[in-house]
């Protein structure tokens, strides 16, 4: 017979895996920011990307399964959630950034930053311009992640976000500068950033691209 204290020991080593998983491409033609904002669905090319998503993660001994309650987030994970025959968790821990900018069209219309109520946004670096500051993302991102790898303790858990959120928690996690240049983030669409604990302790972070292929075909309009 093991006594509490083997037990309990042994519990603290297990191992388990949370996947940040970013969205697919959505179908946002007029390239508008869209950030919190209803009714931004994945497209063709983003649906294909949530199929090879589920099929990279599904031989995982996955027990847990998180979205974003956008519905671009909730798209990417259900073919996941059919093969697994599992129910999904809506966190709004793991949304989109707030956006000062949502319902714009900068990429096209870059004229739209002169107006002044606009230019407070462009000058801190450490407030990111869509004005939600990045250690408050990385705080609800890890609470949520911290949530999902009790929930799949020894197991692995599935939480579909979007890029900065999943960017951010990553540097959070590496003990890294929080505040970067966006061009620069691996992050790609319908990527999937690994965080592997043993026990409560991060011992890897790694990243995997399994929609490599379809990403090359994305739209490059902002806010795709």
């Amino acid at each position: 017979m093991t006594d509490s204290g083997e037990a309990s020991n042994r519990g603290s080593q297990e191992r388990t895996v949370v996947h940040l998983v970013r969205h697919g491409e959505v179908d946002n033609p007029k390239g508008v920011l869209y950030g919190r904002m209803p009714d931004f669905h994945l497209s063709e090319l983003g649906r294909e990307m949530a199929v090879r998503v589920g099929e990279y993660l599904q031989r995982n001994d996955i027990t847990h399964l998180v979205s974003s309650p956008l519905e671009r987030a909730q798209e990417t994970i259900e073919p996941l959630a059919e093969v697994l025959h599992q129910e999904v968790t809506l966190d709004d821990r793991v949304i989109e950034a707030a956006n000062d900018f949502e319902g714009l069209t900068v990429g096209q219309n870059p004229k739209q930053l002169l107006n002044p109520r606009l230019w407070p946004k462009l000058v801190n670096p450490k407030v990111p311009s869509w004005g939600e500051p990045y250690e408050q993302i990385a705080e609800r991102m890890r609470a949520a992640v911290t949530d999902a790898r009790e929930a799949a303790r020894g197991h692995e858990a599935v939480i579909v976000s979007h890029q900065l959120p999943v960017w951010t928690a990553r540097q959070s996690y590496e003990n890294k500068r929080l505040w970067h240049d966006p061009r620069k983030r691996e992050c790609a669409l319908a990527s999937v950033t690994s965080l592997t604990f043993i026990g409560d302790w991060l011992v890897s972070v790694q990243y995997a691209e399994p929609a490599a292929d379809l990403v090359a075909r994305a739209s490059k309009v902002p806010g795709a």
